[in-house]
């Protein structure tokens, strides 16, 4: 019989039931009524003595489907929980996984009696990156069967788990080579032995003794790195309550703290955020080019970003050759990566085979043609264009016809790369942020003549790699470092008229950003600033200027954290209020004229995000951004911007554009033209205040 994407057919007792709806078998209204009357019939038919779910296609259940539930198409009937009933109330029944099961899919394969996996099946509730909860029992079934540390670790860490992992931990009950047979000799042995255990929701070893101390502890870990979303302490309510309450009240108050969270502000800011990802990997449109495959890989310069980018790399399987300019250097490189990747054994990130496979694909070498095999190069030199228009030059006469030449570059000129090689086409910007081996973002950069294979070889690359790619426009800063500079520069502005960098950095983190923009700059070196600042400075109009307080502070030997000073003093890591950096900032408000004044924290608020957005918007216009959304992907991978606030563009839109625009005529009639709002944010913001709807695919 066949209802829909689900079939069911009886072989020696056993239905199996398959569902075949591609491309990942998500539980629509369809299949959920498929499901619904197989499993009905099965439960009905006295030949059966028990149940094989299972799936055609290359993953189990992967979970919801997003867009019905955002629809609301969820709730309608069956729903996910009356299949669960069903599944509960009927005979034996064995999950049967393949490739995924997320979300729901795991959700619906814990109200079977058993589960079992392919080697290569991966099992999770990542529900908590969309700002919610599993609603449908996940809390309350996964505690029982586990035990509450395990449902802490995998609830609130949203990570995939492989199938050894999900065997270890009780998940599975065994490990199968197939979904077919495998399933039915597993479930007939455990009928024949008459060792069938109850429904999970009855079971309660796994709750026995706990210790109350483990929900204290994970709700201080929330506060430390959840950064005021709401979700992760929803989830240990509700494992909490998987201890405490009989089985049906705890699925009862697990679905009222869904329902709590399903459409809130977060909710929609990450569902947004999450499609948002997915709009950016297709910024080449339905049928890109095709990309080159990449079997070993070139990396010019062996420094924290070179090293950490052939980390990446060989972690992907990529052979990679390292040059530098001595061996000095080379081996400065080797000991930089060794220590990577034993901070990642160390940590438990990695097995030690893994980090032996990986070191085995880094060779180091110290001249040019060693790159002769390479289907990429990366340059990640120092950021000088003498020295990268020198490389691009070298690369041009030594790699072959077929190479993509990338340049790691965080805000020079793609396109004079481009021409000192002799091969334009081939040349495109991979702008890593640091660290390169941890950070997902990367700027896949278009110079000029960048070919699409270029580009589409890029991007491919940064998949590959598990980066999230945002395809950029030439020009200083692409798109995040570009927009970060109105951050970071009315930081300066607001201490300047004073604000002190302690209240500056507690609204930035109490907004959700891991590190305020002042601390930041003390971490990343106020030497470095200084340097990128001089180039700026340049080219800036005369009636511009930039603050001058990260010159005062290097003129006075405070260079950050890493010289223990900077607009901070430092013990180890811990930054401390410093009456001589204060007397340092007031001193140059002083020579300025300016006089400092008290602010509120939604003063500073406002002046540190608004002009982001300005500035995004004038991104679009000139074609470095694709849409608003990208620009937000590019923040919230790139710098840490919360993601239960969608990115700077989609939070300006629900402050209110009007409010933007505002902000910036005040700025702009302070501080001059760069400041002043952009012709499309205007436009917009008269235009009903939606970047999709007044932009249309520029969204």
């Amino acid at each position: 019989m066949k209802v829909g994407p689900v079939d069911i057919h009886v072989s020696d007792g056993l239905a199996f039931i398959s569902v075949d709806h591609p491309p990942v078998n998500a539980l629509s209204l369809t299949v959920r009524q498929g499901l619904a009357r197989a499993i009905a019939a099965a439960n009905a038919d006295p030949l059966v003595d028990g149940l094989i779910l299972r799936t055609i296609g290359k993953t189990f259940i992967a979970g919801a489907d997003i867009k019905e539930l955002q629809q609301g198409m969820h709730l309608q009937s069956p729903t996910v929980r009356d299949i669960q009933d069903m599944i509960e109330a009927g005979k034996p029944s064995v999950a049967a996984i393949h490739g995924s099961a997320l979300g729901g899919g795991l959700e619906l394969a814990l109200t079977c009696t058993f589960r079992v996996g392919l080697p290569d099946a991966t099992v999770g509730l990542p529900e908590v990156k969309l700002g919610l909860l599993p609603g449908a029992g996940g809390t309350q079934r996964l505690t029982r069967l586990c035990g509450p540390r395990v449902a802490l670790d995998v609830i609130l860490s949203g990570r995939r788990l492989d199938a050894k992992e999900a065997s270890d931990l009780g998940i599975f009950d065994a490990i199968v080579t197939d979904t077919h047979d495998a399933p039915a000799r597993f479930l007939r042995d455990r009928l024949a032995a008459g060792d069938v255990p109850p429904p999970i929701l009855e079971r309660s070893h796994a709750i026995a003794n706990v210790d109350a101390a483990i929900f204290t502890d994970a709700r201080t870990n929330n506060r430390k790195r959840a950064r005021g979303r709401l979700a992760p302490d929803a989830i240990v309510d509700c494992i909490e309550a998987a201890c405490r309450l009989p089985g049906a009240e705890g699925v009862a108050f697990e679905r009222a703290q869904f329902d709590a969270l399903q459409g809130g502000e977060q909710n929609r800011a990450l569902a947004y955020a999450f499609f948002a990802e997915r709009d950016a990997a297709k910024a080449l449109g339905s049928n890109p080019a095709p990309a080159l495959e990449v079997a070993r890989a070139g990396i010019v310069g062996g420094g924290l970003m070179g090293s950490g980018i052939a980390v990446a790399l060989a972690n992907a399987g990529i052979d990679v050759i390292l040059v530098d300019v001595d061996q000095d250097a080379t081996s400065a490189a080797q000991q930089r990566i060794a220590q990577i990747h034993a901070g990642a054994v160390a940590r438990g990130a990695m097995s030690d085979a893994a980090r032996h496979a990986a070191q085995n694909h880094i060779h180091f070498h110290t001249d040019y043609r060693s790159f002769s095999s390479c289907d990429l190069v990366i340059e990640a030199a120092p950021e000088r264009m003498a020295i990268k228009e020198s490389i691009f030059a070298r690369l041009g006469e030594v790699t072959p016809a077929h190479a993509i030449l990338a340049s790691n570059t965080s805000s020079l000129d793609i396109d004079r790369m481009a021409a000192a090689s002799n091969h334009p086409s081939r040349v495109i910007g991979l702008h890593f942020f640091s660290p390169a081996h941890v950070m997902k973002l990367v700027e896949v950069v278009r110079s000029g003549a960048s070919s699409p294979e270029a580009l589409s070889t890029g991007m491919a690359l940064a998949r590959r790699l598990g980066k999230v790619a945002v395809l950029a426009g030439n020009c200083d800063g692409f798109i995040a470092n570009r927009s970060l500079q109105f951050y970071t520069g009315q930081a300066e502005f607001l201490m300047e008229q004073g604000a002190s960098p302690e209240q500056i950095d507690h609204v930035a983190e109490a907004f959700g950003m891991p590190m305020g923009p002042v601390a930041m700059r003390d971490m990343a070196g106020l030497d470095v600033a200084a340097l990128v600042r001089s180039v700026r400075a340049r080219t800036l109009p005369p009636e511009e200027r930039l603050s001058p307080l990260i010159e005062k502070m290097v003129e006075a030997g405070r260079l950050g954290q890493k010289s223990g000073a900077g607009f901070y003093r430092y013990e180890g890591r811990k930054r401390i209020t410093d009456p001589e950096a204060l007397a340092i900032i007031q001193a140059a408000a002083r020579e300025l004229g300016i006089r400092q004044r008290s602010f509120t924290d939604e003063e500073i608020r406002d002046r540190l995000f608004l002009p982001i957005i300005n500035e995004g918007a004038r991104e679009i216009e000139e074609d470095i951004a694709l849409r608003a959304s990208d620009i937000d992907v590019a923040w919230v991978n790139g710098y840490g911007f919360p993601a239960h606030r969608g990115g700077p563009m989609y939070w300006g839109e629900q402050t209110g554009l009007d409010r933007v625009v505002a902000m910036a005529e005040r700025l702009g009639a302070e501080l001059g033209p760069r400041w002043q709002p952009s012709a499309l944010l205007r436009h917009v913001a008269a235009s009903g205040g939606e970047w999709s709807r007044t932009l249309g695919g520029k969204d």
